[in-house]
């Protein structure tokens, strides 16, 4: 069950890429909706199984608090240390002494082009998480699996329009982004696969939960809510947000 909607996210991550090299001036509407659907995993359906899971396991309910902080501010301090990171390295691109200016302006296209898919390659090793996530919520049970799922799918659209945008605006060509595409789109499927070789205890499975949780805030509120209204501030975008996460409340409601 989790490969197969890991599968999904492969068809969402394509789609998303795809959006990339025709529609983006559309994207705030799609991500504006994939935020609320994240809100609303996280508010009505991982928060209240990490509440049953501590009771039944006999846990602090602080120490799952203390792993959605952390997990939170994990991916925050790797986000932007990645964007320091190829900040500088961009900074420092044209500093090259060489003899011939034809010599320096190859190399320095390389490089741009190197910074643009080593990003799309820490996509694509944040898109392996993803699949991974999806497993082991479905060793919670088949409700957080769902839920998860429905995240990580919407999620993924947007980690596939950001493979493609960055191939393309760090100068490489198509043909390159999309291999890129195809590399992110297959990594949720291969994390996925993974978790079928091994299964977490329940005091683990609370731990993971809390730092899943962090995870999902932080993709949801710092990075694609921003994203949605950052050229296109409108109420549409906003209704659609609400619109999400009302969705996963019905959803979580109708699941047995």
């Amino acid at each position: 069950m989790a490969v197969g909607l890991a599968l999904l996210t492969f068809v969402s991550t394509g789609v998303g890429g795809l959006f990339a090299l025709r529609h983006r001036d559309r994207l705030h509407l799609i991500l504006g909706f994939t935020a609320g659907v994240i809100v609303g995993v996280v508010a009505f359906d991982v928060l209240p199984e990490i509440a049953e899971l501590a009771e039944r396991t006999h846990t602090d309910f602080k120490v799952p608090m203390i792993a959605l902080a952390a997990g939170f501010l994990f991916f925050h301090g790797v986000e932007k240390w990645l964007l320091v990171h190829f900040a500088h390295e961009a900074e420092y691109a044209g500093h090259r002494h060489r003899t011939g200016r034809q010599e320096s302006s190859h190399h320095d296209s390389q490089h741009h082009e190197s910074i643009g898919i080593a990003s799309a390659i820490a996509l694509a090793g944040h898109s392996l998480t993803d699949g991974v996530a999806i497993g082991l919520a479905f060793q919670v049970s088949h409700n957080v699996g769902f839920a998860v799922a429905i995240a990580v799918i919407g999620h993924d659209f947007a980690d596939g329009l950001n493979t493609v945008a960055l191939m393309l605006t760090h100068g490489n060509n198509r043909r390159r982004a999309l291999a890129m595409l195809a590399l992110d789109a297959l990594t949720p499927v291969v994390g996925a696969a993974l978790t079928l070789l091994f299964t977490v205890p329940d005091r683990g499975l609370l731990i993971y939960l809390g730092v899943f949780a962090g995870f999902l805030l932080y993709i949801g509120a710092s990075d694609i809510l921003p994203e949605a209204h950052a050229d296109h501030p409108s109420l549409a975008t906003l209704a659609l947000t609400v619109a999400g996460a009302g969705l996963i409340y019905g959803v979580v409601g109708v699941l047995p």
